[in-house]
């Protein structure tokens, strides 16, 4: 029987398919820039927006989002689904889950929600998986020390429900006090099972760290298997928000710190080097920090989306948008300048928790809302984000391949 880290680490068989890591031989690409919803009550706000593509012709895409309560810091409601099943010609919803994803009490006076959530489809079981982590609240404020657990539920595309969110049960009550995959970018394996970036705070430690899991989902239930290292940098908060992928038998993790992002790589998916701070390919600091980048992957380029300082954004939170996209360097871990577009210019708003789907061959998305809370001191006033243009607007960047994923069915 072969070990996890003997199977893990046979490259992948689609990576003579490869191409180069440098600009100039790139797949092109156009962008598409759909509008799913706009307008909002001034109260709330959807945030969250990621998606799933079920397989067919052609797919249909579901999508999930939650409003977020604009007078407060992390304030969640119940996942909502909106759902295209002609390529974004016309969508369907917000249709509420509340009774399977919605808020649930516990003693005390203490509320948990499902959050963060990111659905993906899970080719070996045939079903849409969304995974994601808890949030607790007390009087309707993010509890300072609090249990935090990876959620995760099954959709059901004729009845058009999902299963009541479950939690991943962890091995180390202590360890993974506070632990959770809340806007990770997940990587399934041929065989069904799960590569998991999840970020973590051991009880009583004060730094977060990231690890992978490897779990086995059986089209039901999520279960755990075994960790990697963990990840550490032990300033400011940490790393969090981890996002995994593979690219010519390589693994490849970004990653959040306060004050910059980061890359980390892998032979095998769980056994990661030290992380590298993003940069240009000049060596320059790249700008992205305290938020979450992605990746998007095709096979002959591998491909950052992120956003950063410098891009007559000073008048945006942490400088969370335009969202961009640039060619990664898959040698010296950085991005090159040469190659960086805008996928969904500023408004006035930030664009930092986002989502990325392989659609088809053909497409990949990029999925995400305008977050209709600004910079100190005041962050509830939406009117600063108004005057430049954005009313909560919820996008798909279409990115359409001009050479398709020859590996599309195999991924």
């Amino acid at each position: 029987m072969k070990t996890a880290a003997s199977w893990l680490s046979i490259p992948c068989a689609l990576s003579v398919l490869c191409g180069a890591s440098f600009a100039g031989d790139a797949p092109g690409f156009d962008i598409q820039l759909d509008t799913i919803s706009s307008g909002f009550d001034k109260k709330t706000c959807w945030v969250h927006p990621r998606a799933g593509a079920i397989p067919g012709k052609p797919p249909s895409v579901v999508l999930t989002m939650q409003k977020l309560q604009l007078t407060g810091s992390d304030v969640f409601f119940a996942l909502n689904e909106m759902r295209t099943d002609n390529l974004g010609k016309t969508w369907s919803g917000p249709l509420e889950h509340a009774a399977t994803l919605g808020r649930r009490e516990e003693p005390d006076g203490i509320i948990v929600v499902a959050s963060d959530f990111w659905p993906k489809w899970h080719a070996k079981s045939g079903k849409l998986l969304g995974i994601g982590h808890t949030v607790r609240y007390k009087d309707n404020k993010v509890m300072h020390v609090r249990r935090r657990e990876t959620c995760w539920s099954v959709y059901d595309p004729q009845k058009r429900t999902w299963t009541a969110w479950d939690t991943l049960a962890m091995p180390d009550a202590k360890k993974f006090y506070n632990a959770g995959a809340g806007s990770v970018q997940r990587l399934d394996l041929p065989n069904g099972e799960v590569l998991l970036p999840i970020y973590f705070i051991s009880e009583g430690e004060k730094f977060e760290k990231v690890t992978v899991l490897r779990c086995k989902f059986d089209g039901s239930n999520l279960t755990f298997v075994e960790q990697g290292n963990d990840l550490t940098l032990d300033t400011d908060r940490g790393l969090c928000e981890p996002s995994l992928t593979r690219f010519c038998g390589r693994y490849y993790l970004t990653l959040r710190h306060d004050k910059a992002g980061y890359v980390s790589t892998s032979d095998d998916g769980l056994r990661f080097t030290e992380p590298k701070k993003w940069t240009w390919d000049d060596g320059s600091d790249l700008g992205n920090y305290n938020t979450q980048q992605h990746w998007v992957t095709h096979d002959d380029a591998l491909f950052l989306v992120y956003t950063r300082r410098g891009a007559n954004n000073d008048h945006i939170m942490r400088h969370r948008a335009p969202l961009f996209i640039g060619q990664v360097d898959t040698e010296k871990l950085c991005v090159l300048r040469a190659t960086e577009r805008v996928l969904v210019p500023q408004r006035g708003a930030r664009l930092g928790n986002f989502g990325v789907t392989e659609v088809s061959a053909n497409e990949t998305w990029v999925t995400v809302a305008e977050w209709m809370q600004t910079t100190p001191p005041n962050p509830y006033d939406f009117t600063k984000c108004m005057k430049y243009g954005s009313d909560n607007a919820v996008f798909a960047a279409r990115i359409q391949w001009k050479t398709p994923n020859r590996s599309w069915n195999q991924r």
